[in-house]
């Protein structure tokens, strides 16, 4: 093959997936608040994930689209620890260690995910809470894994920081969507991640994210600094301060 025919093919293949990739809708996703921030009062919030669907042309597709909003964060290892019952005391037995196991996940979809993909689609992108990579270490059987697993979610979810709703994302005329995602006053703080799928006939055609911070602040930010810039000094006032409440404490029963 001649340098002309190589270049010619190489620039063809080039125009080739140009034009598939402008062909391809896109997601233009945005969160009502970029930053929440926990103080004293913090009861929980509800964030809102909004935006629009750029099709070429601006022509609407023959084939509905659904969309998939996911709010997760922050990524870190966990231990998880089952107790039993031993001559009438609950003692600790089996562990496991999570390595990737995110401290919130929220799911909400215009449709139940799995009417939108097949099982190994919804695993590849993690998307509802039986999908979630949590990555364990060390060999573990895979029922002793899910009962783990399966406990962790129903924890979670009774605290509020593991939520699904396959009816929460509202579509309208094909091309506005948006969702509410219920955030908990318990939710810990970091970076978190919300992200958007756009899925048609099984496939995800396209994929946008962005990031949330979820911080301290006012009196509860300055405690959290203290501690984590000054743990002995931060140790020493918390006992001080103990000390002197029971002090007051027993000064006012005494009184009375």
């Amino acid at each position: 093959m001649s340098a002309c025919r190589a270049l010619t093919l190489v620039l063809a293949l080039l125009m080739a997936a140009r034009t598939a990739h402008a062909a391809d809708p896109r997601l233009v996703p945005d969160v009502s608040s970029r930053a929440i921030d926990i103080q004293y009062s913090f009861t929980g919030e509800e964030l809102l994930l909004f935006g629009a669907i750029l099709y070429p042309g601006q022509r609407l597709p023959d084939q509905r689209a659904d969309i998939v909003v996911v709010l997760k964060g922050p990524v870190r290892p966990i231990i998880l620890r089952e107790k039993r019952r031993v001559a009438g005391i609950w003692v600790n037995a089996n562990s496991i260690r999570l390595r990737t196991s995110p401290g919130f996940y929220a799911i909400g979809s215009s449709r139940p995910i799995d009417k939108l993909v097949d099982e190994r689609t919804a695993a590849i992108f993690e998307l509802g809470l039986d999908n979630l990579s949590m990555s364990p270490t060390g060999f573990s059987e895979a029922r002793t894994l899910e009962r783990f697993e399966n406990g962790l979610i129903d924890l979670y979810g009774r605290m509020g920081l593991f939520y699904e709703n396959p009816a929460a994302v509202e579509i309208t005329e094909g091309v506005l969507y948006r969702a509410r995602i219920p955030v908990p006053a318990r939710v810990p703080v970091g970076t978190y991640r919300a992200e958007t799928y756009l899925i048609s006939r099984g496939r995800v055609l396209a994929v946008a994210s962005r990031d949330v911070q979820i911080r301290k602040a006012g009196f509860e930010r300055f405690v959290a600094l203290a501690a984590q810039r000054h743990g002995f000094l931060y140790g020493l006032s918390a006992v001080a301060l103990s000390l002197l409440l029971g002090y007051a404490a027993s000064a006012i029963f005494r009184r009375r």
